[in-house]
């Protein structure tokens, strides 16, 4: 690479980093005034004009409080775990194209990359779980391993419907194929893969990592000032990639009539984080043998049958339906109501309890 590489490499960095900062805060101040909305309340409104400026004023006293680490404490694990819970964030965000050509690596395995990437966040909640050397940190940090890792699961097999219409891993090409929003093609792959993903990401009412009343706020409870703020941000960090992957994958990215390319991306992922923000308002905490369950008997099988009924219509359209169109248009509607009954379906007979599925 010459030195004109490098210094686009170096200006995308920054952008990224701008764009994952700001969306941040925006973020920040976004749930807290809804949530108050919803809560019948204000939300933040003394620092700045309608309280734009609070999330700065918590920076700032953050920044002030002592770091304190416990005495028999890793002190290197300790450390080092905000850190590895909050990068991997922005490095999902470097295969994510903004527009047409604006995107840091068009890896040719960009699917395979953002899964990898993104289940890293797990190992930093690990460390602070176990390097905390605390007993609630530690069964917090557990949590977090089961839960990830049975998500990952249906997480991964709803991304095979994309990859089995377009024929590719990569984010640029899925977004080129992409002549309808795969929301309407893929309707049951958006719906697991938002779910799994607000499960990894420990958005409500999957947030089991933090059951205050089970174990004392988790595995962040030994941690304080700003690497208690990177916990923080690096929750919202995860929500802005995440919002930026379902984007890309299910929204055709930047896609859309009239404004600007970059516009369209910005509020698809804003439309994204409100339904993370929505659900959060709404719905109450899952026990954990209910979160468990869920992932194991109701996201697998749906996973599981979104593969199949995909490869058999891909199949379908390649050898006798390819004189159509260059559209699958009949599938549309058909996958629009097979979502619809098996979810009413599923959601009438199968109930989580106790650990078990009552039929």
């Amino acid at each position: 690479m010459n030195g004109w590489d490098w210094i686009h490499w170096l200006i995308f960095v920054v952008v990224i980093l701008g764009f994952a900062l700001s969306m941040i805060i925006v973020f920040i101040w976004t749930e807290r005034k809804v949530i108050g909305r919803f809560q019948l309340r204000r939300g933040p409104n003394r620092v700045g004009p309608m309280g734009v400026l609070q999330a700065f004023a918590d920076f700032i006293k953050v920044l002030t409080k002592e770091d304190i680490v416990p005495a028999k404490a890793d002190r290197w694990v300790h450390l080092l775990a905000p850190i590895v819970a909050f990068v991997p964030a922005l490095l999902v965000l470097a295969v994510v194209p903004f527009r047409d050509g604006s995107i840091l690596a068009d890896l040719n395995i960009g699917i395979l990359y953002v899964v990898a990437i993104g289940a890293l966040g797990v190992v930093g909640i690990f460390m602070a779980g176990w390097g905390s050397n605390n007993k609630y940190s530690l069964i917090s940090a557990m949590r977090t391993a089961a839960q990830v890792v049975s998500y990952e699961v249906p997480v991964v097999l709803s991304i095979v419907g994309v990859i089995l219409i377009t024929g590719s891993l990569s984010m640029v090409t899925i977004v080129h194929e992409q002549q309808v929003p795969f929301i309407l093609l893929q309707p049951l792959g958006f719906l697991i893969f938002f779910l799994g993903t607000t499960a990894e990401i420990n958005r409500s009412p999957f947030d089991l990592l933090e059951a205050e009343s089970e174990i004392v706020a988790g595995f962040h409870i030994e941690y304080s000032g700003m690497k208690f703020a990177l916990f923080y941000l690096g929750e919202y960090a995860h929500a802005v990639a995440a919002s930026a992957v379902i984007t890309t994958l299910f929204l055709s990215g930047w896609k859309g009539p009239v404004l600007p390319p970059v516009l369209w991306f910005l509020i698809k992922v804003g439309f994204v984080f409100w339904l993370f923000l929505w659900m959060r308002s709404t719905l109450p905490r899952l026990r954990v043998d209910q979160l468990m369950g869920f992932a194991w008997k109701f996201l697998l099988p749906l996973a599981l049958f979104n593969v199949f009924l995909t490869g058999a219509e891909v199949l379908l359209w390649e050898e006798k339906m390819a004189s159509w169109g260059n559209f699958p248009w009949p599938f549309l509607f058909l996958n629009l109501a097979l979502a619809g009954g098996l979810i009413v379906l599923w959601s009438k007979f199968f109930r989580l309890g106790g650990g078990r599925v009552e039929v």
